[in-house]
């Protein structure tokens, strides 16, 4: 053989050893084709983080001054200001039903095809929603019992009395009886009829639904299937346009809310009521899920939370697990959760993970209490707990839902609803975004631990990698 020849078969075998092909020649490679972006890029990315962050803080920064400096900020002026936000806030609920649909078809049809495994993750899923919120409910009624209620005081009697416009209310409210709430939340899981359902969005029906709906889907050649796959994509094109416009959308809801804020009605109950209930929050958020985070995986919960933060924080700008749906989706998605867990887990949490209102319910009971000057006994506690739990599943995913279970749970401990009921409902709606903004991120880290105890992992054939990108996803490294 020439010896030209020879050099050049070595050069050709050196062109495809293993050395050149080895996975990290090909991964520096593909570090060198994707740079790393700069912090205005990131910044000027459509929809990003930063954006929704300065949204929600310009928001902030004109309405609290408003609403300091102007003695009663117009109705008008408060509804036309939050016109936007409200239009943007309608469209994120709109995709909801439909994505609760598709996800949880979907869901269902790939947890057949691992069996053991769909069975586990169902499994794990329920008892760990199940078991925080209960954490979340004996942390809050001990903090209650403890701290908080030492600090009320008694209301005087003008503060105690009910006005006429809201006795109605209150009275209808007092009607709800326990066994009530009980049957139904059973019923809400089987609807009457299906497309009432949909049209009232009954979530727990409809996932139900979906669930029996998925079960009996032929194969993969099903043309439903197809059909379902078909609505995804184009209802996850959608949900990217409505977060692109989500600094707009927290801007303006943010900003007509605040504005109703009047700061010289909060007093020092009202005062520790709303520090009693963020600071629960923030010990549950904060400390302890975050912990069994870590106890579970062997990861920093920190980081993994934080690069979730568009969904929290559109949580606390809408007040809405539902309408943060898409959102929670996306980011787990991004963070590697398997497609099939994300869109078990997910939506099943926007519907019964509560820690929020269960962390609420306690001390809301004992402020109504205290100002009555009326003191718990150990008894009364274990009833709150008990209720909070089932009250805290049993709320609907939509703003400000817990007040009529509150009255509820009141009436259940003799507790009267006095005038302070009203004090209550004038600022739900500020602890509401901290409530939703809690349950979405329980959402969160629930995603990754059960995804750590149940080993689900996404197929290698590429299948569901491919419909990432057809969805527009972009998949974490770590599990792709």
């Amino acid at each position: 053989m020439d010896p030209k020849d020879v050099n050049n078969v070595n050069e050709k075998a050196a062109e495809g050893s293993p050395t050149t092909l080895s996975p990290q020649a090909t991964q520096e490679a593909g570090e060198t084709e994707k740079p790393k972006r700069t912090w205005w890029q990131r910044i000027k990315e459509p929809g990003s983080v930063w954006q929704i962050l300065i949204g929600a803080a310009l928001g902030i920064a004109i309405g609290l001054p408003v609403s300091i400096t102007v003695d009663e900020v117009p109705e008008a002026a408060i509804a036309l200001t939050g016109v936007l936000g409200d239009l943007w806030l309608r469209a994120l609920k709109a995709v909801v039903l439909p994505l609760i649909v598709t996800a949880m078809i979907l869901a269902v049809q790939r947890l057949r095809e691992i069996s053991e495994g769909g069975k586990a993750l169902a499994r794990w899923t329920i008892g760990y929603y199940i078991l925080t919120t209960l954490i979340a409910v004996m942390h809050s009624c001990l903090l209650v019992g403890l701290v908080w209620s030492k600090l009320m005081v008694t209301a005087s009697g003008a503060a105690l009395e009910v006005k006429d416009s809201d006795q109605e209310t209150i009275e209808e409210r007092e009607e709800v009886a326990i066994h009530d709430v009980v049957v139904d939340m059973i019923y809400s899981f089987i609807p009457s009829n299906v497309v009432a359902a949909l049209a009232e969005d009954s979530l727990l029906a409809v996932l139900v639904t979906s669930i029996i709906v998925g079960c009996y889907i032929k194969g993969p050649n099903s043309s439903l299937l197809r059909a379902v796959k078909e609505i995804e994509v184009i209802i996850t094109k959608i949900i990217t346009v409505l977060i692109y416009l989500a600094p707009f959308g927290v801007f303006f809801l943010i900003l007509s809310n605040i504005m109703r804020l009047d700061i010289a009605e909060i007093g020092l109950n009202l005062g520790i009521l709303i520090g009693g209930t963020l600071a629960g929050m923030f010990l549950h958020l904060g400390i302890l899920l975050p912990l069994v985070f870590f106890l579970i995986t062997r990861k920093n919960p920190y980081p993994y939370w934080l690069k979730c933060s568009p969904a929290w924080i559109t949580a606390w700008g809408t007040a809405s697990s539902a309408a943060t749906l898409p959102v929670t989706m996306k980011c787990v998605l991004a963070r590697g959760i398997p497609v099939t867990v994300a869109k078990f887990a997910v939506p099943l949490g926007c519907l019964i993970n509560m820690d929020g209102t269960a962390i609420y319910f306690p001390i809301v009971v004992v402020f109504l209490a205290a100002t009555q000057g009326i003191t718990l006994t150990p008894a009364n506690y274990i009833v709150v707990c008990l209720l909070s739990t089932l009250a805290s599943i049993g709320t609907t995913p939509i703003p400000s839902s817990s007040l009529v279970l509150t009255v509820m749970i009141a009436g259940a401990i003799n507790v009267p609803i006095t005038g302070m009921y009203a004090v209550v409902v004038a600022i739900d709606w500020f602890l509401d975004r901290f409530r939703t903004a809690v349950n979405v991120s329980g959402d969160i880290f629930a995603a990754e631990i059960v995804t750590k105890i149940t080993g689900i992992r996404d197929p290698d054939d590429g299948s569901l990698e491919a419909e990432t990108d057809e969805l527009g996803l972009e998949r974490h490294p770590e599990r792709v």
